[in-house]
């Protein structure tokens, strides 16, 4: 039998999401994949994967086949769906540390007024100030452009974001001011982002 070309993208506990001679698929501990593959175990930092029935421990974004390992090209970050079908995924802004939520319907990266402030971000002086309408009415916000916007290895330069007043939207939205200038795309129940280059 003809050994695939396993390559494990995505890591969860108890899960992967592996692609095999290019197919993605997500498999859970104990489930069968496609050519017989099965996930023996998985954590943030490796899985064990049955292949041929041969055991073999792989680690994030490494081909594996009978020439041995390669890594791949470009950054890329898979985000398993969290709670309430929603991505979440920790980044920073301007180098500090910022939880996302990812919001394909959001145009910009959205922060409210507190978050704004507790990233050292003048909005008032340096923002253009604007109203925009959300689920809850029109606010008053202001619109920024933030440093740098960092999402595990993939990073953005000059991101268009808005400052909401008050405390919405509770958690930073990863709008499309970002995504737009990556590549993103959505795989069963995960979403891939990649750096472009």
């Amino acid at each position: 039998m003809a050994e695939p070309v396993v390559r494990v993208v995505g890591l969860f506990p108890n899960a992967a999401v592996v692609n095999v001679d290019g197919q993605r698929t997500l498999l859970k501990v104990g489930q069968e994949g496609p050519m017989g593959l099965q996930l023996i175990s998985a954590d943030s930092r490796s899985a064990v994967l049955s292949i041929n029935g041969r055991q073999q421990r792989m680690e994030l974004s490494r081909d594996y086949n009978q020439g041995g390992y390669s890594t791949p090209e470009k950054q890329r970050l898979i985000i398993a769906r969290g709670r309430g079908g929603h991505y979440w995924v920790n980044g920073s802004v301007n180098g500090s540390s910022m939880p996302f939520l990812l919001d394909t319907g959001a145009s910009a990266v959205a922060l409210n007024a507190v978050q704004a402030r507790r990233l050292g971000i003048d909005f008032m002086a340096s923002g253009k100030p604007m109203q925009v309408t959300t689920a809850s009415g029109v606010e008053r916000g202001w619109q920024v452009t933030l440093r740098s916007v960092k999402v595990g290895a993939i990073e953005v330069l000059g991101v268009e974001a808005i400052v909401l007043e008050g405390n919405f939207p509770a958690d930073a939205l990863l709008g499309m001011s970002f995504l737009n200038r990556i590549g993103w795309r959505q795989e069963q129940d995960a979403l891939v982002l990649e750096a472009k280059y």
